[in-house]
């Protein structure tokens, strides 16, 4: 019983390690440099804690590794799914469409985001190119509003960062 309970312990020690692992690289990828260090000390810590745990007679017990590699792996899905749910940082829409799209301009204004508008063309007919600066949180939001009012937009997403 005691054995099962060490492998747990291991489990959920590299799963949480891993699950903060994931998510401090995209909190640092979004420029929240003390946030990312204060993760970095905790994560260093569960690590230590771990691995001595995983050390401590290895040659005899080959599950403990088992236990350590499947807490990495279920660690890194974890912190995956956290970082989509918290969806930190901001992003850049870039949107194509036709000049005759006045609509979704107003639209995406009414929404109370600002709009840049350039005039451009290609080979075909005028263009309009949108920039609009959008929390993460609201991206998908944002993007269902300018699919459904021109299904042949384009749409480039890029990570922003405001200074």
């Amino acid at each position: 019983m005691v054995i099962i309970i060490i492998y747990l312990i291991i489990l959920i020690l590299k799963i949480l390690e891993n699950a903060l692992s994931t998510l401090r690289s995209i909190i640092l990828a979004n420029n929240k440099k003390s946030l990312g260090a204060f993760l970095n000390l905790i994560i260093a810590l569960i690590w230590i804690l771990s691995t001595t745990i995983v050390i401590i007679n290895i040659q005899k017990d080959f599950f403990k590794i088992v236990a350590f590699a499947l807490g990495s792996f279920i660690g890194s899905y974890v912190g995956c799914i956290m970082e989509e749910k918290l969806a930190i940082g901001n992003n850049l829409i870039i949107c194509i469409t036709s000049k005759d799209k006045k609509s979704l301009i107003n639209k995406i204004e009414a929404l109370n985001y600002d709009v840049i508008v350039i005039d451009a063309n290609d080979n075909h007919d005028d263009k309009n190119v949108l920039f609009i600066m959008t929390p993460r949180k609201s991206r998908k939001r944002l993007i269902n509003t300018i699919k459904r009012i021109d299904r042949k937009s384009s749409i480039i997403i890029e990570n922003a960062f405001i200074y």
